[in-house]
């Protein structure tokens, strides 16, 4: 398996784009200014500007914007730096008015992030302090979190767009490719699957209007872009993650690029923040490994340092000492703790991966996956429910319950449903409400029965899993996948499962198109559409297309992505001699996912 000899588009252009953009932002207030953060663009921001630059820039003291907080004290400049929404410009306009009331002067700038919008301004001029803030937007839209992944980290975009059918945030996806094609061309070959990915498609040639017109796409770093929905494939985030990667995410949480660890993992009271991308080398060796590969290459790795480190008993002369502590030695001590801290996360993983019940959902959910012991399953998740083990646990046990048998019979949905509600409390109707409408927690007759079209285009056409299961061979036929030198993109779930969003990507590239796959679309929601410019040299095609670029694919997935995915398009980009980009709307596991649908 030789990897392919393109290279990666150089991402990081666009990180450079938005930090002169803040700069710029920063300067139009002179001198001393605080900087007010919103909690949830803190690390995103940690991504494209350090607290180097932010001083460099006249920022003085940087404040986290707590609702709860009336006012702030400072000097006498202020930029505010969120999300456009409703809630945090009433959080603002209260500090202001409280400010004023105390007769403090100061001048206010609110910088929204990626632009603004109309209703912000509404809020502020009802709140009476529109006259007192001069505003601005950042387009801070897709982040590089290591060179093959760009997230635009909006966690809501999800339940926004799918869920109450809001396309507020399809602008800032489709301003973010133009954004990206500014920098590395204009991408030749467009493939969009499902609903939303046609829209962005649709929206992008809308804003770019005339410049279309005599654009040159043999110029670009990237030929392919597959633009595809969440809503395609909701099996993959409901699966329990089991490549190192996944499994950080799950246990740990990674966000933004970055996971914590705490005492649990570093033996220190502090907790430490590491960020993870392929220029740590120890975490590039072993991120896209099965977890059970892992602990033996870290135990090997742990021996080789120890070997290095031994070296220097081994020096003869000062020069030969002095070269070693200049060169060596400083990168040898990083490396050690590193690996110290990689070697405790999975100690802690392992703990968890032991204990009775992970074994056990595993199975369930692998049988789930085969359709076998539909039975067992349901008593399994009817236990789990009644001893109140962790409601997103569960619901995602029930929810892949349902998507694997297209929906679950009558009769056993109301039995569980009111046990779940019985047992997890009834403002749970809700969460239940919104799983229904999205089309992942549904019992068969419900299925069945005619909808008024409003209601269809809401919940949108639900796939049969059953029916994609046998077309695009998603469960291997053999047994034994080998997990150390893996053959097939199932391995990041044991070989249980191959994930739909990855195989879609596989056929529309081999396929070049839509074409052939008629009996696989009829399953999937939305839709597809594709805008071909360059075909490869030999299908029929004059344009000479022997070009690197086109073996470099940005996969742009509208509502989430998981790591498990991101791994197993690596594994298919070195199988087939394909270099992936994955952009996503925010990094999501099956919690997170979950999370955000479920009622608070």
């Amino acid at each position: 398996m030789s990897a392919p000899s393109t290279t990666f588009p150089n991402v990081q252009k666009i990180r450079d784009v938005v930090r002169n953009e803040l700069a710029t932002l920063l300067l139009s207030f002179k001198g001393k200014k605080d900087l007010v953060l919103e909690s949830d663009l803190m690390k995103p921001l940690d991504r494209i500007a350090g607290a180097s630059l932010l001083k460099q820039h006249g920022v003085d003291k940087i404040f986290k914007l707590d609702p709860s907080q009336k006012s702030i004290q400072g000097c006498d400049q202020r930029i505010y730096l969120v999300r456009p929404r409703m809630r945090t410009m009433k959080v603002i306009a209260d500090h202001i008015s409280g400010e004023k009331n105390y007769g403090t002067s100061r001048k206010y700038k609110i910088i929204m992030v990626p632009r603004k919008l109309h209703v912000c301004e509404m809020i502020l001029e009802h709140e009476g302090v529109f006259g007192d803030v001069t505003l601005d937007e950042l387009p801070l839209d897709l982040i590089p979190l290591d060179r093959d992944i760009l997230s635009l980290e909006l966690s809501e975009f999800f339940k926004t767009f799918y869920l109450e059918n809001d396309h507020l945030w399809l602008h800032t996806v489709s301003k973010s490719l133009i954004g990206l094609q500014a920098l590395i061309g204009m991408i030749p070959n467009v493939y969009c699957i499902g609903r939303g990915s046609k829209m962005v498609y649709e929206l992008m040639n809308s804003i770019l209007g005339e410049k279309l017109a005599g654009t040159d796409y043999s110029r670009n770093e990237i030929g392919n872009l597959i633009l595809i929905d969440r809503d395609v494939d909701y099996v993959t985030p409901l699966c329990s993650q089991l490549t190192y990667e996944g499994l950080l995410d799950e246990a740990f949480g990674i966000n933004s690029g970055y996971v914590e660890f705490g005492s649990d993992v570093t033996g220190k009271e502090q907790p430490v923040k590491l960020m993870l991308s392929s220029e740590d080398e120890i975490f590039e060796e072993v991120r896209n490994r099965h977890f059970s590969n892992v602990f033996s290459f870290l135990s090997n790795k742990a021996k080789s340092l120890q070997t290095d480190f031994d070296k220097r008993h081994t020096l003869k002369s000062v020069g030969d000492m002095k070269n070693y502590v200049a060169n060596e030695l400083k990168n040898l001590k990083n490396q050690k703790a590193v690996l110290a801290h990689h070697i405790g996360a999975c100690e802690v993983i392992l703990g968890k991966k032991t204990r009775g019940d992970f074994q056990e959902i595993l199975q369930a959910e692998h049988a789930m996956l085969e359709g076998s012991g539909l039975k067992e399953n349901i008593s399994y998740i009817e236990e789990l429910i009644n001893k109140q083990h962790n409601i997103t646990q569960t619901l995602r046990l029930l929810c892949l319950l349902s998507m694997t048998q297209d929906g679950i019979t009558s009769k056993e949905f109301k039995s569980l449903k009111t046990q779940f509600l019985h047992s997890y409390g009834y403002e749970h109707m809700l969460t239940c409400h919104n799983l229904k409408r999205l089309g992942i927690l549904t019992d068969q007759e419900a299925q069945a029965m005619p909808l008024t079209a409003g209601v269809q285009a809401a919940m949108g056409k639900r796939g049969s899993y059953r029916s994609l299961c046998k077309r695009l061979a998603l469960i291997p036929k053999t047994d034994e996948i080998n997990l150390k030198s893996p053959t097939d993109m199932s391995y990041v779930f044991s070989g249980a499962y191959t994930p739909i969003s990855c195989k879609l990507v596989e056929q529309v590239l081999s396929k070049e198109g839509f074409t052939g796959m008629e009996e696989i679309l009829k399953n999937l929601p939305g839709g597809t559409f594709s805008d071909v410019k360059i075909k490869q040299k030999g299908k029929g095609s004059s344009t000479n297309a022997t070009s690197p670029s086109q073996r470099v694919v940005l996969v742009y997935f509208l509502g989430g992505c998981t790591y498990s995915e991101i791994t197993a398009l690596r594994f298919l980009g070195r199988l087939k001699g394909y270099r992936f980009l994955v952009a996503t709307t925010a990094m999501i596991n099956g919690n997170t996912w979950l999370n955000s649908l479920v009622e608070k």
